[in-house]
């Protein structure tokens, strides 16, 4: 077996974040909870996004849009499950 860089994903990665995101499922990791991403509760403000789990609260994701780049922290979740396009 061939060891590869991480460019080895470009494709499948393009696939996957090329979909509403918003249909994507999670699995928080506190109290195991699992629904679409559109079913967090939202806080947020000009320094970024705050997504919550609806069933107990806990951090599922945070976004932060620089001038430059969104980072996508999703700590909160054990499990990200996102649909593919056409599917």
């Amino acid at each position: 077996m061939n060891e590869l860089d991480g460019n080895a994903m470009a494709g499948d990665l393009r696939e996957i974040f090329a979909v509403d995101a918003t249909a994507a499922r999670f699995t928080c990791a506190g109290c195991g909870h699992a629904d679409a991403v559109a079913t967090l509760r939202l806080w947020g403000h000009q320094m970024g996004r705050v997504g919550r789990c609806p069933q107990c609260a806990d951090v599922i994701l945070l976004l932060v849009r620089t001038p430059d780049r969104v980072v996508l922290d999703l700590r909160g979740t054990v499990r990200l499950e996102l649909p593919l396009a056409g599917s």
